[in-house]
C-alpha cells in the first residue's frame, strides 16, 4: 500500500536518534504520513549492531521508543513530546544493517494526559522484525530539558533522500 508523505518532522544536532552531528546516533529522519501514522529511516552503521550484521536489540528499542513517542507531534505540535512510562517489544526476526531500516508508529490511544502507540520494524520484503508498545506522557518539550531550538539546531532538514510517498505492507 503506497501512503502519501505529509511532512518531515524535525531533527536536532546531538540527539541520539535525530541528532544531525551527533558521530555515533542514528541520524534518523521521521515523516508524517496520510494515514496518520509516523515513519522513521535510517541506514545503521556498524556500530550499531549487536551480534555481527545485525541490528543490536537496544538500538531497536530506541529506534521504536522514539518513533511512537514523536507520534503523538502529528496531533498536536513539535513542542509536545511523549516522555515514556512503560515500553515493550516482541523480536520476531533479526533486523539486518546492510539495509536502510523502515520503523512505523501510531497512536492508539489519546488521553488528556497521556497515551499509548504501538509500532514495527518492518524488513525490506514487507514483514515485521520487531513489535513494540508503549504508554506515555504528553509534555511540553520546556518542562523536560532546557531546550534552547537554536542552540540545538531544531529544525527541518531537507534531503534529495526525502521520499514523497513509502510502501507499506
Amino acid at each position: 500500500m503506497q501512503v502519501n508523505v505529509k511532512k518531515k518532522q524535525p531533527n536536532s544536532k546531538m540527539c541520539f536518534v535525530c541528532g544531525l552531528k551527533n558521530a555515533f546516533g542514528l541520524k534518523c529522519r521521521f515523516y508524517e504520513l496520510d494515514n496518520g501514522e509516523l515513519m522513521a529511516i535510517f541506514q545503521p552503521s556498524p556500530e550499531h549492531q549487536g551480534y555481527p550484521g545485525r541490528l543490536h536489540g537496544g538500538i531497536a528499542a530506541t529506534i521504536l521508543d522514539e518513533t511512537i513517542g514523536r507520534a503523538i507531534m502529528q496531533a498536536y505540535s513539535d513542542n509536545i513530546w511523549g516522555v515514556t512510562v512503560d515500553f515493550s517489544m516482541r523480536l520476531r526476526k533479526p533486523v539486518p544493517i546492510d539495509h536502510e531500516v523502515r520503523v512505523v508508529g501510531r497512536i492508539v490511544r489519546d488521553g488528556k494526559r497521556g497515551f499509548e502507540g504501538t509500532g514495527e520494524i518492518i524488513l525490506d520484503d514487507g514483514t515485521v522484525a520487531i513489535e513494540a508498545k508503549g504508554k506515555y506522557l504528553k509534555m511540553d518539550i520546556g518542562k523536560i530539558a532546557d531546550f534552547d531550538h537554536r542552540e540545538q539546531e531544531w529544525g527541518v532538514v531537507g534531503s534529495p533522500d526525502d521520499p514523497d510517498y513509502v510502501t507499506l505492507p
